[in-house]
């Protein structure tokens, strides 16, 4: 939209009917996207997760290719873009405990015609981060397994990048969601269908999201992994932090006998 407005602007000054270009007078930035609060109801459960992830895998090659791409959505609480660009050497992945994600990069789909090299997917750094800024996430066992194996499956592109097609592109929204709404049909109950559970890929950062927050995880580290501010996660997440009375009062006990010596 700026590169049209441009253009007219341009082809104005050329009809005489601008005397000079207004542009580099306005100041002018993208208003924050209205993030609303999300409702329990439409976020999937861990064990709809997994099946979900299950059902993919379900899909022969295609599925199988996607499988762990969308665990990181899940279990990483990525952004599609950011997965995208995920490479190899960003990603520590022992043989047995937790491993680490550092996210650096996003390639979001903006077309040919928008970007500076050409290509239809842009080269970003993380959501309103400085380009250096590195999002280092740790993630669980299950997660490192399918990294694991999908590395040992199908290697990596040669810039080192773990998600590419058949034929070694990068991945379309429009081809891994419709492996994505295969494995909704295949995997939910029709009454969840309806409600609209899990309705896109994107979904799936969400339910992780909810799930560290439920857990009982500090919105701040929760916060910190995501990329978010606090004050955005708590807007938007405000319905699955754990707020029991009853652990929030154990913590402050155990806390106050720490500091006086009187047993909790």
């Amino acid at each position: 939209m700026r590169a049209i407005f441009h253009n007219a602007v341009v082809f104005a000054m050329e009809a005489q009917l601008l005397s000079d270009n207004p542009i580099p007078k306005v100041s002018w930035s993208l208003p924050e996207p209205v993030e609303e609060e999300l409702a329990p109801e439409g976020v999937a459960s861990p064990e709809q997760a997994r099946a979900l992830l299950r059902a993919v895998g379900q899909q022969g090659d295609r599925g199988r290719r996607l499988v762990a791409f969308f665990g990181c959505l899940y279990f990483a609480a990525a952004r599609p873009g950011e997965t995208i660009a995920l490479k190899r050497s960003q990603c520590c992945l022992p043989r047995r405990g937790w491993g680490l994600l550092r996210l650096q990069e996003t390639r979001p789909r903006a077309g040919s015609a928008w970007t500076d090299s050409g290509e239809a997917h842009d080269r970003r750094g993380l959501k309103k981060r400085s380009r250096k800024t590195v999002r280092a996430v740790p993630v669980p066992p299950e997660l490192v397994a399918m990294l694991r194996w999908h590395i040992d499956a199908y290697g990596t592109a040669p810039d080192g990048r773990l998600f590419r097609t058949a034929r070694g592109g990068l991945l379309q929204e429009s081809g891994y969601g419709q492996v994505w709404a295969r494995a909704r049909e295949s995997a939910l109950a029709p009454a969840d269908l309806a409600t609209g559970l899990a309705a896109r890929p994107y979904d799936l950062r969400h339910a992780g999201l909810s799930a560290w927050l439920a857990s009982g995880v500090d919105p701040q580290t929760v916060a910190k992994r995501a990329g978010h501010s606090v004050t955005v996660l708590l807007r938007v997440y405000a319905k699955f932090i754990n707020n029991s009375d009853d652990t929030a009062n154990a913590k402050i006990a155990a806390r106050l006998a720490e500091r006086s010596g009187a047993p909790a």
